[in-house]
């Protein structure tokens, strides 16, 4: 299978899954979605294969959603869920673009079968909160920003809204209705990252992470998966997720109405913020 915004390759049990947009920092293009999703695919039907790492090329793991993508309406013809029609009028249109790409996107890659490491350095923003988030681990740089910006553009925050699992309620309440961005330490002080290590030495810790899971019975290590994925969905994660998804196109609506456009142009070029330490 080729690639052309990713690549693909096997070192050891170990699928790496690298996005490789740096010139445009990794901003996920609908294509580049499809072709996540395409190697997710290839990694799960191949049996030497026991553990993904979803990294990324360059100084910066994601920039999020590419908006300046000249393909992102674009029909691609096929579809990974049940929502199609990306160009029926009005929000019926948005929503089901969205619900693909983004929403279903997401939900696929966070109950795949296998055990999935993020490894992130550098900037990680909007849209790629969603692909860290997506993953059972995340192995994280000591230069690793991340950020979800979107207040600033008039939405409560991305597709995949994860928030309060990953940051717990009051933080991830802060760091939203701020739009700041918080780095490394914080994240691993409130459990959104497992290990936070040298720049240069996070692809090599996090093969070492992916071949001790690797190492183990894989089928208990998929039913370990299965139970934890299970008690985050008993607390009540998919509706709060999907209630929170149905307040993003709001906000998308919302603005329509008030500036023609889905996001608040006001907000488009604002300041990232600062990080915050951890403490």
């Amino acid at each position: 299978m080729e690639f052309t915004q990713i690549r693909y390759e096997k070192r050891g049990p170990v699928a790496w899954i690298t996005m490789d947009r740096p010139a445009k920092r990794n901003a996920q293009s609908v294509p580049m979605t499809y072709e996540l999703n395409e190697a997710f695919d290839l990694a799960a039907q191949d049996h030497d294969v026991s553990v993904v790492v979803l990294a990324a090329s360059g100084p910066h793991f994601s920039a999020g959603h590419d908006i300046a993508d000249p393909h992102r309406y674009e029909d691609p013809g096929h579809s990974v869920s049940t929502w199609a029609d990306w160009a029926a009028p009005g929000a019926e249109g948005r929503n089901a673009r969205e619900h693909e790409i983004y929403f279903d996107m997401c939900k696929r890659w966070r109950n795949f079968s296998k055990p999935t490491i993020a490894a992130v350095q550098g900037k990680c923003i909007g849209g790629g909160l969603m692909l860290a988030w997506s993953c059972d681990l995340i192995m994280a740089a000591e230069d690793a920003v991340f950020l979800d910006p979107v207040v600033n553009l008039g939405i409560a925050g991305v597709e995949w809204f994860a928030h309060p699992w990953e940051l717990g309620p009051r933080r991830a309440k802060e760091l939203l209705m701020t739009a700041e961005s918080w780095d490394a330490r914080l994240a691993e002080s409130v459990g959104m990252v497992n290990h936070v290590v040298p720049v240069d030495e996070l692809h090599a810790r996090t093969q070492q992470l992916a071949e001790r899971i690797a190492s183990k019975p894989q089928f208990a290590v998929k039913m370990v998966k299965q139970s934890v994925n299970a008690a985050t969905d008993a607390q009540g994660q998919p509706a709060a997720m999907m209630t929170a998804y149905a307040f993003h196109q709001l906000g998308h609506s919302h603005n329509m109405e008030l500036h023609g456009l889905p996001l608040d142009p006001s907000g488009i070029a604002a300041s990232t913020g600062k990080a915050p330490a951890a403490g």
